[in-house]
């Protein structure tokens, strides 16, 4: 106990120094880094009289479902301002109670972490990875008061400290209030940094760093950071200007290696970018993606945000009706601006909208449900915990590729019928509401599309029917305009259906089948072993691609099959397989036109000028 007593003396202490009266202060040490703890004490002062009430966040900023931080905390214990220890409740998992304390209060617990992506917090012998919410405890309806936080490492480890956070004296760093301090990822380690810097529209001049965590050669991320430039810059002439970063930085945090998770993380001037390559070098270009996307939200959800995530909700998680937009125009462009910035080819791209396209086109979720109904769906999808098997593909397509495939559409439309782009509509949008951050609402977004277009009646049947709605609109009369014809990949070829089968131990065992095709009509589903179609043992994808080449759409096969061990038969139709593709009109004997493209370079090429 006296241990304890004189570490929290010498912590308020030291922390007294530097001390505004009512901020929150943290201090965190990693003694057992190699089994992935943390220890953290947290210490609140001025604190009212009456219970104090502290938890762990259940939700982070950049995700959109629900996630259970507070089972990683364990040894919570609370003291008062001469160490003496506290009796404490706990009314619900990630929740606490100190019914008496006085006017200061520590409170010290240790955090497990050991999932190295955007979301939760990781800790090892090379680094802490540290996503806020997941990572520290706060006082309920102490959301004004500002944080203070300082990392106690051991030098000889190199370790450096990388956050948007604002650097303090003695080591310390800060954030207004809850909602930026939550919305800071940090990264400590022996990293390897490049920095550049740009200039604003207003003439200011703001950096940029590229922090890498990974197996690499400074001269790998130094190389890499001038390919970044070159999608910084495409990105800057969408929105016609950077935003302004806090503190004039913004960071890039990039941890990579097999083991991780992997994932992208935005937040307000930094990214959390977890990759799982060896290296960065030899994959570089396909690491760009990710990048892309992510910087892209620098803009696209940051700022120019959904009133439906407005304000952020570390209790439970946001429904937002407009992800359709945040992720899935973000989506379109991280992208698109891969092809302008010269690290993909026209092909690279058509193959991309190919993608968009056939799951849009096919997916039942996309034939029944709107982009609003998918971005509400997110609290449920968004990496949630659930363990119950769900008909998520029949009901769901992911906000991300269904918000892409409006993004394109809107962007082939506004160019065809309005000589405009997509980009003005964003710039557009960031006038209105980006710049200023002022929240907006699917009728904010109408009435932005409405004025730019001078067209409300566009405008209006555009968001009734493809985002409110389930429309979809015309890519085959669309594409056409930039040279690219859109038509079935394997016309005339059978198509059953049924998706990836599991073959074991001669088992053929069917996943869930889609609503609409052939065998989902033919009432085959889940946990299905196929037995036989038309007398032919089904044992291998061969012998099962073998039997079906040799039917043709119309054709009725019958199939045995066995379901809990019960023997069944059924009949199934045969259709024409669906999936589209994009071909430019060149490789198909058609001719490209002088106009078809000019429309293509001006959607594809550099916009830099």
């Amino acid at each position: 106990m006296k241990k304890i007593i004189l570490s929290l003396s010498l912590f308020i202490i030291s922390l007294a120094v530097f001390a505004q009266q009512n901020a929150i202060y943290y201090e965190v040490n990693f003694p057992n880094a190699i089994h992935h703890e943390a220890e953290i004490t947290m210490l609140l002062r001025d604190v009212p009289v009456g219970p104090l009430k502290i938890r762990m966040s259940r939700s982070s900023p950049g995700r959109y479902a629900t996630h259970e931080f507070g089972k990683n905390v364990y040894n919570l214990k609370a003291f008062d301002g001469s160490g003496k220890e506290l009796k404490i409740t706990q009314p619900a998992g990630d929740e606490y109670t100190i019914p008496n304390h006085g006017v200061s209060v520590s409170i010290t617990y240790t955090l497990f972490g050991n999932w190295i992506d955007g979301t939760y917090a990781g800790f090892d012998e090379t680094h802490a990875h540290m996503n806020m919410p997941a990572t520290f405890i706060y006082p309920i309806g102490w959301d004004n008061r500002a944080r203070k936080v300082k990392f106690i490492y051991d030098e000889k480890l190199n370790w450096k400290v990388a956050t948007q956070l604002k650097q303090e004296e003695n080591g310390v760093y800060s954030a207004p209030n809850l909602q930026y301090f939550m919305d800071s990822p940090t990264e400590i380690a022996a990293y390897k940094s490049v920095s550049w810097d740009v200039k604003s529209a207003d003439g200011k001049t703001q950096t940029i760093h590229l922090i890498s965590h990974s197996n690499d050669e400074l001269s790998t991320v130094d190389n890499y950071a001038t390919m970044l430039k070159k999608v910084v810059a495409e990105q800057e002439a969408v929105w016609g200007e950077l935003p302004k970063f806090d503190h004039g930085n913004y960071y890039f945090l990039h941890d990579v290696l097999p083991q991780y998770a992997g994932d992208g993380m935005e937040h307000r001037n930094s990214t959390v970018i977890v990759q799982r390559t060896p290296k960065i070098a030899g994959y570089e270009s396909g690491l760009l993606g990710t990048f892309s996307h992510e910087f892209f939200h620098a803009w696209n959800v940051e700022r120019l945000r959904p009133k439906t995530l407005e304000p952020f909700n570390f209790e439970h998680s946001n429904i937002s009706d407009g992800l359709w937009l945040a992720e899935g125009f973000t989506q379109y462009y991280g992208n698109l601006l891969l092809t302008r910035a010269g690290f993909r080819t026209h092909e690279n791209a058509a193959q991309t909208f190919n993608g968009i396209i056939n799951t849009v086109l096919t997916s039942p979720g996309a034939q029944n449900f709107s982009p609003v109904q998918a971005s509400q769906y997110a609290v449920f999808a968004d990496a949630g915990v659930a363990i119950d098997q769900t008909n998520k593909s029949n009901i769901f397509t992911s906000y991300y590729i269904y918000g892409a495939s409006v993004a394109l559409a809107l962007d082939l439309r506004l160019r065809a019928e309005f000589k405009l782009s997509l980009d003005d509509y964003m710039k557009a949008l960031w006038k209105a509401h980006g710049k200023p951050e002022i929240a907006y609402t699917m009728q904010d977004l109408e009435k932005v599309l409405a004025q730019l277009t001078k067209n409300p009646a566009f405008a209006a049947d555009f968001f009734k029917n493809y985002v409110h709605g389930t429309a979809k609109n015309d890519y085959t009369k669309l594409l056409l305009n930039a040279g690219y014809v859109l038509r079935k990949a394997n016309p005339g070829k059978a198509f059953t259906g049924f998706g990836r089968v599991n073959f074991e131990d001669g088992k053929a065992t069917l996943g869930a089948t889609l609503k609409g095709t052939p065998a989902y009509n033919a009432g085959l589903d889940i946990d299905n072993i196929m037995v036989s179609i038309d007398g032919n043992e089904v044992k291998d994808q061969a012998s099962l691609n073998k039997i079906i080449e040799s039917k043709k759409p119309g054709d009725v096969i019958e199939i045995t099959y066995s379901y809990h061990g019960q023997e069944k038969k059924t009949q199934l139709t045969l259709a024409e397989n669906p999936t589209l593709e994009i071909v430019s009109i060149e490789k198909t004997g058609g001719i490209l036109t002088s106009a078809m493209q000019t429309f293509r370079d001006n959607w594809l090429n550099s916009q830099i000028k």
